[in-house]
């Protein structure tokens, strides 16, 4: 069967000017990413990744400790969901306490998210729910198309992303999306294969790689 390994990026610098760089935490988890497909063995034929620059560097630091040689291919399709457009106060964080700072912004935007997941209504440039995750369910079903038989893609996305493709999968309500999304770590590991039944969830969120010796590596923010 054709497989999608969906990876999530590694931790990005919230509470900074700039979210959209991974933080040094985040470079790490990167290059752990990377190793754990190493030790899989996982054979690649097609690499994706959204245009965001947290995305786009963690494929650049994953894919040569994962040995893989290939060219990323961007899709905006693949981006995150517009969270300043769904919580515009941003991520303003105490630097004194970014963990109850961070705590803070998820509530604000799991409340967001439930909105615009019952509404019509466009968020930013991420479009209706609908659009938002149609586009992802329609991005994942083009990289299968594209693929050889029996052939593997990785895809560098987001939590919003794999968490829509999943909920839909598991025709879960919106709020089993929220709960998918909520409890994401950073440079995890999900994975769909295609058969003659359709597309499948094989696993989800798998991160035994921020286990042991890499323990200090796992987050979710």
């Amino acid at each position: 069967m054709a497989a999608i390994y969906l990876l999530r990026h590694g931790q990005a610098s919230f509470g900074t000017a700039d979210y959209d760089v991974l933080s040094p935490v985040g470079e790490l988890q990167a290059k752990a990413l990377g190793d754990e497909l190493r030790r899989r063995g996982v054979r690649v034929h097609a690499v994706w990744s959204g245009t965001l620059r947290r995305q786009l560097a963690t494929a650049a630091a994953c894919l040569p400790a994962a040995g893989v040689e290939l060219e990323v291919r961007e899709d905006p399709r693949w981006n995150e969901y517009d969270h300043l457009g769904l919580v515009p106060e941003g991520q303003a964080a105490d630097p004194e306490d970014l963990v109850a700072s961070a705590r803070h912004f998820q509530a604000q935007l799991d409340a967001a998210l439930s909105r615009w997941l019952a509404g019509d209504d466009a968020v930013g440039t991420s479009g209706t729910w609908a659009q938002f995750s149609g586009g992802a369910v329609e991005a994942a079903a083009e990289v299968f198309a594209g693929l050889p038989k029996g052939g593997t893609a990785l895809v560098f996305t987001s939590a919003g992303l794999i968490s829509a493709i999943c909920a839909r999968l598991l025709h879960l309500p919106p709020e089993g999306y929220l709960a998918l999304n909520r409890t994401m770590a950073n440079a995890s590991i999900t994975k769909l294969v295609s058969g003659r039944s359709g597309v499948s969830l094989l696993s989800y969120n798998e991160h035994g790689h921020f286990e042991g010796e890499n323990r200090e590596l796992l987050t979710y923010r």
